[in-house]
């Protein structure tokens, strides 16, 4: 069995940074991406477990980094995290596939909450 690789999509520093600290503490093989644009030209992109993406982003959403995702073949489960909740967005989130949707500040136990059960329902096994 191989640890999953969790893709960590955000353009704030200080969340990629706490998010990537959490999950490595839990064992788990993380890179962290300033951009969707940045995910997209990575060759990490194919050996993604779970993406876990800001949603409101300068250039590309994370609404748009998930279709993007699809087009390209990829089926890896999406966990979008914003400062701003609302219904609308969670909605359109849930409908395009999302295994969750966490408003800021994170709470640790939910996140590893919601990363399990996203790696549980894609068949994704791992060491943790």
């Amino acid at each position: 069995m191989s640890t999953p690789f969790i893709s960590v999509v955000d353009d704030d520093a200080s969340v990629r940074a706490a998010t990537e600290n959490l999950l490595k503490s839990r064992g788990y093989d993380v890179q962290i991406f300033s951009s969707a644009e940045a995910l997209l030209l990575s060759p990490q992109l194919a050996e993604t477990s779970c993406v876990i993406t800001d949603v409101q982003m300068s250039v590309m959403s994370g609404l748009d980094l998930l279709a993007e995702v699809r087009t390209r073949g990829y089926d890896a489960p999406f966990i979008f995290i914003t400062a701003f909740p609302d219904e609308r967005v969670r909605a359109s989130a849930m409908d395009a596939g999302a295994m969750g949707f966490l408003a800021k500040p994170l709470g640790g136990k939910e996140l590893l909450k919601c990363l399990d059960n996203a790696l549980k329902a894609y068949g994704a096994r791992g060491t943790i």
